[in-house]
């Protein structure tokens, strides 16, 4: 698998910000290797990188698809295409013209005859036409919207797989047909016939395959996880291969409703023609007296097939075997790409998809290889011949070979690396297999966007050495390699892993609150260590945002600490970092109006700490946290970075009160409690007559909330010669002051 390993560096003076450890990115396995970008470059199960076999382009259709393929006896392929509608003859060096052109804009399904003829099929609410000698005519009308299969039977008869409705028909002779299964599916998607000459039927949407054993009668063989039965191949041994995809029928009916029809072309003997393109279409002009032939050179609109909704994480297409004891199993499965075409030989089967049409090849263990991709959307049809093994793709349509040999050179782009941060590089390195007359060489480039662009540097000069050579791409956050491989066309270079070695950019650490709070213990000791607590009574919380957010247990929140026994204050933070260095915090304190920071402790490994209030003084404190990864890196690239906490009130003092009378009758009193504390403001007072209970008491200025205040007591209903007034006062850290007066007549 990609490997990030992290490693001391060596040798060689580093800039200052540099994190201490290289860390590097390993490319050795298959699925490393599948999420880069291939040119005539294949890789096999074991990861390794090799010249993909030869690929040839043979046909390009200039239409968006092709698909459907055929080989005539004589080696002529016949090639069905949308959104034109066009069926063209490509001769086998290449050599191509428009054997028909439909009325409809999709040919879906062609195939050969036992009469030798092109029989060809078009939707949507198309026919089966007849071609032979130039001439195209009607041989069967299923008044079906749509016509996906084709396949002549052991009896010599034709059988034609339909959607809406999704039924099969078996037709004998021109205009001679009959409904011959009806599936209650949507659509007939593939049809085949096993060794015994049973028909077998897959459909859409609910992915069931059918053994069809006469009229009306069938067996589902496979009732598969994905909504269509793409492929079905036989084997002699009575087995099956099957492909099944999901969501890719939506597109076909989309393309097929979207494209326009065109007027039908008979094409007879070749000749010289003029093609124009015009706005609704084709114009085409013949030699007077001579029967028009298109000779296809003219660029058609492409139409795009609309995307269809895919389940993130869900398989898009699998590939089955089914045994003759109608056992299933499934070989291959994919989340990425959507499996068109199964090609068997012998114990190895080649699977066409898309993902820049993407060819695969699984051996007898079922081990996947990434044979090569055509660069074009989709891999749809595979068809062998003596030639070589026939690729048809869609937008573009075009047919590619592939034959034995290699390519004589190939080109492999890696994924994009995020280093996490701007880097410095180091040497690329990799292991490699080599051959006579083959050659490797790896270029670089780097940037700072996820995908590279115009910013990006271009790529570096070749590197030569495997033993490793000196990246020498600009610093930055993202970089990519590219292998080229060089060989004579009989054997190939096999690259085997690739290292690239780099020192991130040290970041600093991320400190994300400083929480302080109260714990009041049960004891008077005064200790600079965590003790017992019976609750928090405060807590102040500060951000890295800045923000600060005060809770309390007993009345109005402020930012000040209640005293309750003897107190501890505890000091707690949150901090990660990004290269995951270790990390290491000092404390500091300073008092409003002072200058200069004050360590209370340094090399802290936990997130907290607690002192004893009574160590500070009465007044407002600032707290600081700094967080550093200097155990991770060396002095001069160490980077730190620290939390204030806002002032924080200690107030071990009370307030001072006195309580004083004012005016006295026989039943009534008036008295006055002035209060004063020299560090928080008075929070509130209250009195008792008699020992009896507390009642609060209003300022005379409505709130309480500075250093000195006044309050008014009016007695009534005095009737005992003596009463005992006490009053208590509590400043806004907690502290209580108190003051007596006995009342006498």
């Amino acid at each position: 698998m990609s490997r990030l390993i992290r490693y001391a560096a060596a040798t060689g003076v580093v800039a200052a910000m540099w994190a201490a450890s290289t860390t590097v990115w390993e490319l050795n396995t298959y699925e490393d290797f599948a999420r880069g970008k291939f040119e005539q470059v294949s890789v096999d199960s074991s990861g390794q990188l090799a010249l993909a076999p030869k690929l040839e382009l043979v046909f390009a259709s200039e239409q968006p698809a092709i698909w459907s393929l055929a080989e005539a006896p004589d080696g002529r392929l016949y090639v069905g295409t949308g959104h034109r509608g066009y069926v063209y003859e490509v001769a086998p060096d290449g050599a191509h013209r428009v054997l028909w052109a439909a009325d409809e804009p999709e040919v879906f399904a062609i195939t050969i005859g036992p009469d030798g003829a092109l029989y060809a099929a078009t939707s949507p609410n198309g026919k089966v036409y007849r071609v032979q000698s130039g001439q195209a005519e009607v041989y069967f009308d299923p008044k079906a919207t749509y016509i996906w299969s084709l396949h002549f039977g052991p009896d010599g008869a034709l059988y034609v797989g339909t959607g809406d409705p999704a039924h099969v028909y078996r037709v004998t002779a021109r205009n001679q047909g009959e409904l011959y299964y009806d599936t209650g599916q949507s659509h007939v998607v593939s049809l085949a016939f096993d060794p015994q000459g049973k028909l077998l039927a897959g459909t859409e949407p609910n992915g069931i395959l059918y053994r069809i054993t006469g009229k009306d009668q069938a067996f589902v063989l496979q009732d598969a996880e994905h909504p269509e039965i793409r492929t079905v191949v036989p084997l002699p041994d009575g087995s099956l291969y099957v492909a099944a995809l999901g969501g890719w029928m939506d597109k076909r009916v989309s393309a097929a409703q979207a494209a326009p029809p065109r007027p039908q072309q008979v094409i007879a003997a070749p000749t010289s023609i003029t093609v124009t393109a015009t706005q609704g279409g084709l114009e085409i002009k013949p030699p007077k007296g001579q029967t028009a032939q298109v000779t296809a050179q003219t660029a058609q609109p492409v139409l795009t097939p609309p995307q269809t909704t895919e389940v993130p994480g869900a398989e898009k297409s699998a590939v089955y075997r089914i045994y003759a004891d109608h056992t299933v199993e499934k070989i291959w499965a994919s989340k990425e790409a959507n499996a068109f075409d199964l090609l068997v030989l012998g114990d190895t089967i080649l699977v066409s998809t898309d993902k820049e049409g993407t060819i695969y090849q699984l051996d007898g263990e079922r081990k996947v290889r990434l044979v090569t991709k055509t660069g074009e959307s989709e891999a749809v049809r595979l068809l062998r011949t003596q030639r070589g093994i026939y690729v048809a793709t869609s937008n573009m349509g075009k047919i590619f070979r592939l034959t034995s040999g290699y390519s004589e050179r190939g080109t492999y782009e890696s994924p994009v690396h995020d280093a996490g941060s701007v880097a410095r590089w180091g040497r690329l390195q990799w292991t490699m297999r080599g051959c006579p007359g083959c050659e490797v060489w790896f270029q670089t480039r780097s940037g700072n966007t996820p995908r590279p662009d115009a910013t990006w540097s271009d790529w570096s000069k070749p590197l030569t050495n495997p033993e490793g050579g000196q990246i020498e791409s600009p610093n930055a956050r993202y970089i990519q390699w590219r292998a080229v491989l060089k060989g004579p066309g009989a054997d190939t270079p096999f690259i085997q892993s690739v290292r690239l070695a780099y020192l991130p950019q040290n970041s600093p650490p991320r400190l994300t609150n400083l929480t302080i709070r109260t714990q009041a213990t049960s004891t008077s000791a005064k200790a600079l260590s965590t003790t017992s607590s019976d609750t928090s009574t405060f807590t102040v919380t500060v951000t890295a945002s800045g923000d600060t957010k005060t809770t309390s247990s007993s009345g109005t929140p402020t930012q000040s600490l209640e005293r309750a026994l003897a107190e501890q204050i505890e000091l707690s933070w949150q901090a990660d970092d990004p290269d995951n260095d270790e990390l290491e915090y000092s404390l500091y304190f300073r008092g409003e109006g002072e200058q200069h920071w004050k360590l209370l402790r340094a090399n802290l490994k936990e997130k907290k700490w607690t002192l004893d209030s009574d160590a500070l003084a009465d007044g407002r404190y600032y707290f600081r946290v700094v967080a550093s990864d200097a155990p991770s890196n060396a002095p001069d690239r160490a980077r730190q970075s620290e939390l204030v906490s806002p002032p924080i009130l200690i107030d071990h003092t009370p307030p001072q009160v006195s309580l004083k009378l004012l005016r006295r009758s026989d039943e009534e009193a008036e008295l006055v409690v002035e209060a004063k504390d020299a560090t928080s403001p008075i929070a509130r007072a209250m009195y008792a007559l008699d020992a009896g209970s507390w009642i609060l008491l209003d300022p005379d200025d409505g709130v309480a909330d500075s250093l000195a205040e006044r309050f008014l007591i009016r007695l009534s209903g005095l009737r005992e010669p003596e009463h005992l007034i006490v009053v208590r006062v509590l400043d806004s850290a907690g502290n209580a002051g108190l003051a007596r007066l006995v009342l006498r007549r």
